[in-house]
């Protein structure tokens, strides 16, 4: 079965879990309509379902083979990005000033789900450009703007992230890539860098490469370093000092080329400074921000993939007889062990997809008179949409290998390349044990952990609609969202108390613990509120089944996926001592 975009559900979430309805009301997507928003996601959909999805197979198979310093995308890429190019879908938050449409962030995460979903290779590209755009609109000259944000903007030209290095990893104090000023305004740059994706690729004429380098005399760690503009086509037309040696051989997303980037192999690559000299860093964050929202939207987007995949195969496989089955074989998904499985991937799915429409909103909404207070939101909400939804996406995708049984151990089921593509979700921007750490050490104390505590308290009121719903279709869903929300508040206040006690390492220790917590939480209230949604377009006289369905929903993540909580908050708690035992213990 071929991926199809679940419109209905995303723009219900948009609308009542998302906040699209308020932020329209009050202004705040300017000149957007309920209508027009219907009108783009249905159009992105026939995009996805029809053009990217079908060659989502194709780039698996075929890979992105490098021969004389040139990659060859897989077979129909190249039209599939025309297609995408020319319907205008690069530029849809973009900037206006440089040719974009300036549409609301939620609706582009929406738009991105749907890419990634299709697949998640293709979608890759996009994405990295997008968070191109948004680092060099904020940080770069007006002449670097003029001469490359238009080209970015439409998708005529494309951008990469360059920061990782062969003896660096996530330590980006240990780079060594140099730059030297040239005298004109430009620099030299040097170095290699690894997986780098899209790093070179046939789709587009040039390639824009934001490279983190260091100068001759900059600090030492991560204060001396700076961020460069370095294209692969000058602007004269000739080729720049840079080139693609190598490409990775991965577990998955074989159709997106991973790339190893020399610069300056000649005397130097030709650059040009974005922001300030040793504060590349600060720079490089707005563009790695943007890509792990977009990271947790590929975590919905292919757990969506796989879900959709798991209930096709789940209908049309027989065996066994189900009990009260009146046939001698049942189809699985009459089976309760099976029923658990895919309610599971449907759960977790839509929770995920909550929590990062809940990011993209709180972005939006720093852009008006919130201001600071959604900015602070979206910074805490950022490393759990992007490691929750992605921890989610490796067990949503397993599963999925489970409910197909032995056929979804074999490759032409396409339940095994989604785990495979998965897989790397909770590797890169950051891996999901740097996102926890980000959480607790860094999100969790903003405004004196006022940031967080506002957020539960956000929870604490769906909690108070479901009580006041009293729908027995809800059955335990307030008791079991109320233990989750009280866990979390626990555990926050306990890792506030370590960090402000001077105690940072019991606070890390339960850093993953803490982040799984409060995804389940926060998804379990985003489940709750398209529930509450739901019961109210239900007691309005509606009669589409979907409303049942949001509601079933909830209350499964609720009672069986929610209730880790308590377990968890005694990790928190407790757990800590682990750190004095681990050298024993990891000994033999």
């Amino acid at each position: 079965m071929s991926y199809r975009a679940p419109v209905a559900e995303m723009a219900f979430t948009l609308r009542h879990v998302a906040g699209l309805d308020a932020a329209i009301a009050g202004g705040a997507a300017g000149d957007l309509t309920l209508e027009d928003a219907q009108a783009i996601l249905d159009e992105a959909a026939r995009l996805a379902n029809t053009v990217i999805a079908p060659l989502n197979r194709k780039g698996d198979r075929h890979g992105t083979p490098l021969a004389e310093g040139a990659i060859t995308t897989p077979p129909g890429w190249k039209a599939a990005y025309r297609a995408f190019v020319e319907g205008g879908w690069n530029g849809l938050s973009g900037p206006a000033a440089h040719g974009g449409q300036e549409l609301p962030l939620l609706l582009n995460a929406a738009c991105s789900e749907m890419w990634n979903a299709a697949s998640l290779a293709f979608g890759l590209c996009p994405l990295l450009t997008a968070g191109g755009i948004e680092a060099l609109d904020k940080h770069g000259s007006e002449d670097l703007k003029a001469r490359y944000l238009d080209k970015l903007v439409s998708g005529e030209w494309t951008a990469t992230m360059n920061l990782t290095e062969p003896q660096a990893g996530s330590d980006l104090a240990a780079l060594r890539s140099r730059a030297e000023p040239a005298g004109d305004g430009s620099y030299r740059i040097t170095g290699s860098k690894i997986y780098i994706t899209y790093g070179e690729h046939d789709l587009t004429d040039n390639i824009v490469h934001l490279v983190l380098a260091r100068l001759k005399d900059a600090p030492a760690g991560t204060r001396g370093i700076s961020l460069f503009l370095v294209p692969k086509v000058l602007p004269d037309g000739s080729r720049n000092d840079l080139r693609c040696s190598g490409i990775e051989h991965k577990l998955g997303i074989h159709g997106s080329p991973t790339c190893s980037m020399s610069f300056g192999d000649g005397g130097g690559a030709t650059g040009w400074l974005i922001g300030e000299e040793n504060r590349g860093l600060a720079c490089m964050f707005t563009m790695m921000n943007n890509a792990r929202l977009n990271v947790g939207l590929q975590g919905v987007a292919v757990a969506e993939a796989a879900t959709q995949k798991a209930l096709a195969y789940a209908r049309e496989r027989r065996q066994g007889k189900a009990p009260g089955a009146t046939e001698a074989m049942s189809p699985i998904i009459e089976h309760a062990d099976v029923q658990r499985m895919l309610l599971t991937m449907k759960a977790s799915t839509a929770a995920a997809r909550g929590i990062c429409y809940l990011t993209a909103a709180a972005l939006d909404a720093a852009r008006g008179p919130e201001g600071k207070a959604a900015h602070d939101r979206a910074s805490l909400l950022t490393p759990v949409a992007k490691a929750f939804s992605t921890d989610l996406a490796n067990e949503v995708t397993s599963l999925g290998v489970q409910v197909h049984g032995g056929m979804g151990f074999i490759e032409e089921t396409g339940a095994a390349q989604l785990l495979r593509d998965a897989r790397i979700l909770a590797i890169y921007e950051g891996t999901n044990g740097i996102q926890a750490i980000d959480l607790v050490a860094r999100k969790l104390p903003l405004n004196g952990g006022a940031t967080v505590r506002a957020q539960i308290a956000s929870m604490r009121g769906v909690l108070e609609g479901v009580l006041k719903d009293a729908s027995p279709a809800f059955g335990h869903s307030a008791a079991r969202l109320r233990a989750a929300i009280e866990s979390l508040d626990r555990a926050t206040s306990h890792q506030l108390k370590a960090l402000t006690s001077n105690r940072p390492e019991e606070a890390l220790a339960g850093a993953a613990p803490y982040l799984r917590l409060f995804g389940l939480a926060q998804g379990g209230a985003c489940l709750a509120k398209a529930g509450l949604a739901a019961s109210a377009a239900l007691k309005g006289g509606e009669t589409d089944p979907a409303h049942a369905a949001r509601i079933a929903l909830a209350r499964f993540f609720a009672e069986n996926l929610a209730t880790a909580a308590p377990g968890l908050e005694q990790t928190i708690l407790d757990g800590a001592a682990f750190t004095q035992d681990a050298k024993l213990a990891l000994a033999s």
